[in-house]
């Protein structure tokens, strides 16, 4: 398929996988993602293509950081806070429905940034359309349904080894091609 890629982030996934599970403490601002390299990483993959990029927010509380929204728009980001009353995770319903919504159209690819199993359905149904899909992830805590699907053409893009998101290294365990492998990072 051509025409746009779609960049669909889940900040909370992102933002929690990180803190819990990588860092195990609340990132520091150096820590956190550098946005703006994911989204011209997905332009990049695209052969320079255009690169949308959809920040989706829990504004449930009825507050937005509105510092970090301008930071976002001002990277090429469209941030899209949504909120609810009851108990429904927004942000995944929200990301679910856009990638129904993409799944309806033309054409479209979609580059997600979630290591959410939420997503599943969608997913398949964009790869059953011949759409190109990606996530972007720490590959070790990738859903594992999701991961079955590269079978069936789902790309994994490491968001610290690959799309180079980040300024510094993060405390990762994971399995390393041996390829990939610099015993002076070890030294």
């Amino acid at each position: 398929m051509s025409g746009a890629t779609y960049v669909l982030v889940d900040g909370e996934n992102i933002d929690a996988t990180l803190g819990m599970s990588v860092l195990g403490r609340r990132p520091n601002p150096e820590e956190r993602p550098r946005w703006d390299r994911i989204l011209s990483y997905a332009a990049e993959r695209n052969g320079g293509a255009d690169a949308r990029g959809l920040f989706f927010l829990n504004a449930s509380s009825g507050q937005m950081p509105m510092g970090f929204v301008q930071a976002l728009i001002a990277m090429g980001y469209r941030p899209i806070p949504l909120a609810s009353e009851g108990d429904e995770k927004v942000v995944d319903v929200g990301i679910q429905r856009t990638l129904e919504a993409i799944a309806a159209r033309e054409e479209g690819d979609v580059m997600l940034a979630s290591h959410d199993g939420d997503f599943i359905p969608q997913v398949s149904t964009l790869l059953g359309k011949g759409r190109r899909v990606s996530l972007l992830c720490f590959r070790e805590f990738l859903n594992a349904k999701l991961a079955e699907f590269t079978e069936r053409g789902l790309e994994v893009h490491d968001l610290e080894t690959d799309i180079k998101a980040f300024t510094v290294p993060l405390p990762r365990i994971r399995i390393i091609p041996l390829d990939e492998f610099d015993p002076q990072l070890y030294l």
